[in-house]
């Protein structure tokens, strides 16, 4: 029982908490220097309200939480806002407006499918305080409480890309690779985007995950129990040594060759010295001919003909697609570690490199290989 009284996260980094208390301290200083200083008139509402401290704590620490989206930061905090101001019209008595205003945000919020617990906070400040609200009226929501949400949102998306993070969070299509190819995920688990979306609103957390954390949540879950069936295996166990591999100054008429040879989509480049440079992956020759018909009116065979070398064109190399420094494993990787880079998107093969040398590559096809063999010595 008491165990339950204890902390429900699960631990974070001092790198982290740095991170999200930085990106807050500057997101609310800025707002209160440049948009809503206590020293700009007031007339149009440009003050700071102290809901706002604990929304720049949501989306600079919990930037992947539904409540924490655009949508659930603008649209919340404006209904609180609005809802606040409405009933300093509507309810003398101080206790019941100010009941009122909470309740009725709530509501608003979860039927416009805008939670945001700070807006509750929104609505208390203005149901609390009507003799500044009747000055400004429903102005009141657009200023300060929408020009602050969406600067607040704004900052949100810059640090996060400046920082190594992804916000927003919730769009379910658009796969980005430092998230994972969430439809990838979604595919190979057979679950669309309306079924996962009901599993969270059968066991009532569809206000505290989103479709694509679930997806994410139940992929991981099945490469953990994939690992652990597959037993403490490394790379230098199942990867296929002496790999092909090219140069970088290789033309990419001889790549595609290879690739259509030996049926592979990932060729490691390696330097004149021997050492690993990075890996072509056959979608990047694919993508930059798409990107070249461009210039063709459209006419992806000649653009694909041209970056081949084909009648005559000078041929690209290697060089120009190279993914430099793409993901490699040690001999010592453990399968665990090698499932996940291989489960979504379109990496089928990481190169094993020992003291910067390429000495093998564990492609999918090796992954199944292994995991049919360890079911097929369990079956008996």
């Amino acid at each position: 029982m008491w165990k339950s009284l204890g902390p429900a996260m699960a631990r974070v980094t001092p790198l982290e908490a740095l991170r999200a208390s930085f990106g807050a301290l500057v997101a609310i200083a800025l707002i209160a220097v440049f948009l809503l200083a206590p020293e700009i008139d007031t007339e149009f509402g440009l003050y700071l309200v102290a809901p706002f401290g604990a929304s720049a704590v949501m989306v600079f620490a919990i930037p992947n939480s539904p409540l924490a989206q655009p949508w659930s930061v603008i649209v919340g905090n404006m209904l609180g806002a609005l809802i606040g101001v409405a009933m300093c019209y509507l309810v003398p008595d101080a206790s019941l407006r100010v009941a009122l205003a909470v309740a009725g945000a709530a509501f608003a919020m979860a039927m416009l499918r805008a939670l945001h617990p700070p807006a509750g906070g929104v609505a208390m400040a203005a149901a609390l305080h009507p003799e500044e609200v009747f000055p400004l009226g429903f102005w009141f929501v657009l200023t300060p409480i929408g020009l602050g949400a969406v600067s607040l949102v704004a900052m949100a998306a810059v640090y996060a890309r400046l920082t190594g993070r992804i916000y927003p969070f919730r769009q379910y299509e658009g796969p980005d690779r430092r998230a994972g190819n969430v439809q990838g995920v979604s595919a190979r688990l057979g679950l669309s985007e309306g079924q996962l979306s009901a599993i969270l609103e059968r066991y009532r957390q569809s206000s505290n995950l989103g479709a694509a954390d679930l997806a994410r949540l139940i992929g991981a879950a099945q490469m953990e129990a994939a690992a652990q069936f597959a037993g403490p295996l490394t790379a230098r166990e199942i990867m296929s040594p002496d790999p092909v591999t090219v140069a970088p100054d290789t033309p990419l008429g001889k790549v595609a060759e290879l690739f259509q040879k030996h049926r592979f989509t990932t060729i490691p480049v390696v330097g004149a010295d021997g050492r690993y440079m990075g890996s072509l992956h056959q979608i990047d020759l694919i993508a930059r001919a798409a990107r070249n018909a461009g210039a063709l009116k459209g006419r992806f065979g000649a653009a694909m003909a041209r970056l081949l070398g084909q009648g005559g064109a000078t041929p690209e190399v290697a060089q120009d697609i190279l993914r430099m420094g793409a993901d490699g494993a040690a001999p010592e990787t453990p399968l665990a570690a090698l499932l996940p880079l291989m489960a979504d998107g379109e990496v089928h093969a990481v190169p094993v490199i020992d003291a910067g040398r390429v000495v093998g590559v564990v492609s999918r096809t090796d992954l199944v290989a292994v995991l049919a063999r360890r079911a097929a010595l369990g079956a008996d």
